[in-house]
């Protein structure tokens, strides 16, 4: 059997700042605060604590937040791409689980822009294709406003072309 090649289109490099910045906002961040906050608690209430709880806290949270913060936003960037085709959408992503999911232009059932404030920030935008299918939609992050605008256009009107459910 061929092997699936992958999808031609990369998403916008400013996508890694954006992943950055989440990262920053979800896990590094808070996990940082609470290391930096345990800290000065310890040192302000328990000093001699120290010497067991500084270890234990670069090991348990700032190492793993610094290095989630590094390499997660280069990893998605590296893996999430995207290509239209005559028949069918298709788009590679994952972070742990990498997905790669097709889906036929004649089962779109509706094309969705999102735009959330810090992807505004970036001039970017999520493309979200849902189709009749139970495997979920299909989710293409990181797009340029442009890009997002021209896909969705695309895909609307590529599906209506396309005979099947969708007509």
């Amino acid at each position: 059997m061929p092997e699936l090649r992958p999808p031609h289109h990369r998403v916008d490099p400013r996508a890694r700042r954006w992943w950055t910045v989440q990262a920053l906002l979800v896990l590094s961040g808070p996990a940082l605060l609470t290391a930096l906050a345990l800290t000065v608690l310890s040192l302000l209430f328990f000093p001699g604590a120290l010497p067991w709880l500084g270890p234990l806290l670069l090991a348990v949270l700032v190492l793993p937040a610094l290095g989630y913060l590094w390499f997660m936003p280069k990893w998605r960037y590296a893996v999430h791409a995207w290509e239209l085709g005559d028949r069918a959408v298709y788009a590679a992503g994952g972070w742990f689980w990498r997905t790669r999911r097709i889906a036929p232009l004649s089962r779109v059932q509706t094309v969705d822009t999102v735009r959330g404030p810090v992807q505004r920030a970036f001039g970017l935008a999520t493309v979200t294709v849902t189709t009749a299918s139970t495997a979920g939609d299909i989710r293409i992050a990181g797009l340029s406003d442009a890009d997002a605008e021209e896909l969705s256009r695309r895909i609307g009107e590529a599906a209506q072309l396309v005979p099947g459910d969708a007509a």
